[in-house]
């Protein structure tokens, strides 16, 4: 009789929680945007896209620069090799090994140094974007805006999407 009871009052607690949940549903308002987009599209993060697009040449160009010195070394010691003492021939090996090991430090640094300038010039942005985002959700009465990324948001109607309107808002001052 007491199995009964118990498992009468979960069936209840459950319908309540259902209906609750229901009525919940029905006044539940939810938008997406696209961060990646809205970056490629606001006019700040056009300017720090050509910034970065112009540092990464620079590297690439000090890069190609010492790739090219390592190179021109490698054919020399290939073109002598069979000529040297064993001696010089481990010197230079050597040499040729801490010129390549450098490039590659050179070439992790460089990278690090772009990853961190675009975590610089994009972090103002998105945190603006997350200023705007929070005053139209609070505005406009959003229960959640989801961030449409490749992996999290598969697919929703076009009519949530409010990357357009976070473009336009930001473009025109919002959220400074």
């Amino acid at each position: 009789m007491r199995s009964f009871s118990v498992g009468l009052a979960a069936l209840l607690v459950f319908s309540g929680l259902s209906l609750a949940a229901a009525s919940a549903s029905a006044e539940v308002k939810i938008a997406y945007v696209d961060l990646q987009r809205a970056l490629l599209e606001v006019e700040d993060g056009k300017k720090a896209k050509a910034e970065l697009e112009k540092l990464k040449a620079d590297r690439q160009k000090e890069l190609d620069a010492a790739q090219t010195e390592v190179r021109k070394l490698k054919e020399a010691f290939d073109a002598q090799v069979e000529f040297m003492k064993p001696e010089v021939k481990q010197q230079k090996q050597m040499e040729l090994a801490q010129k390549l090991q450098m490039l590659q430090q050179t070439f992790a640094e460089k990278q690090k140094e772009l990853v961190k300038r675009e975590a610089e010039l994009t972090k103002k942005i998105f945190a603006r974007m997350g200023a705007i985002l929070s005053q139209v959700g609070e505005k406009e009465g959003y229960t959640m805006i989801f961030e449409k990324t490749e992996s999290s948001l598969l697919w929703a109607p076009k009519h949530l999407d409010l990357t357009n309107d976070l473009i336009r808002r930001y473009n025109a001052g919002e959220g400074k």
